[in-house]
C-alpha cells in the first residue's frame, strides 16, 4: 500500500528537522505510542496500541531513521507485531524551503498481514491518512503552539 502525503509546518527547516529528530516529540506524535525506547541513536523499541475499524490491539516493534542527509531527507522504517498481524512500512521524509516555512514531504509503502489486512484492507488507505495527518497535526502544534 502506498502512503504519500504533503505537509506544511509554519517553522524553520532546521527546527522542523529537530523536532522529527527528538525522540520526545516522536514519542508523542505518534499515534498510540505507550512506550518509546532508544535502541542506539537511530533506533528505537516502540509499544503501540492501534486499531483499524473494528480491529484494536497492541503492537510491538521498531522505529528506525536510516539514509539521513542533514536537513533534507532520511528514511524511517517502522516494524511492529501482534496478535493482530504485523505491519511493516517505509517512508522517506524530504524537506524543502518555501514562503511561509516548512514543506514536508512523505512517500512511502506499508505492507500489512494477518487479521488487519483481512478485515481492515479497504480502510487502510484511509486509516493510514489519518494516522499521518494526526502525526503531523501534533508536530504542527508542538513546534507552532
Amino acid at each position: 500500500m502506498k502512503v504519500e502525503g504533503t505537509f506544511t509546518i509554519d517553522a524553520e527547516r532546521e527546527k522542523v528537522w529537530d523536532m522529527l529528530m527528538s525522540p520526545d516529540t516522536l514519542a508523542g506524535c505518534i499515534p498510540g505510542c505507550e512506550s518509546f525506547e532508544p535502541v542506539d541513536d537511530d533506533t528505537y523499541n516502540v509499544k503501540m496500541r492501534v486499531g483499524v475499524a473494528a480491529v484494536r490491539g497492541n503492537y510491538t516493534g521498531s522505529v528506525s531513521i536510516a539514509d539521513r542527509q542533514h536537513l533534507e531527507s532520511y528514511r524511517m522504517v517502522v516494524q511492529g507485531r501482534g496478535r493482530g498481524g504485523s505491519v511493516r512500512g517505509e517512508g522517506l521524509l524530504t524537506f524543502t524551503d518555501i514562503e511561509d516555512g516548512t514543506q514536508v514531504g512523505v512517500v512511502g509503502d506499508a505492507q500489512v498481514t494477518g487479521v488487519v489486512a483481512r478485515v481492515g484492507q479497504r480502510l487502510m488507505g484511509n486509516a493510514s491518512r489519518m494516522l499521518m495527518n494526526q502525526f503531523f497535526n501534533c508536530l504542527k502544534s508542538k513546534i507552532e503552539g
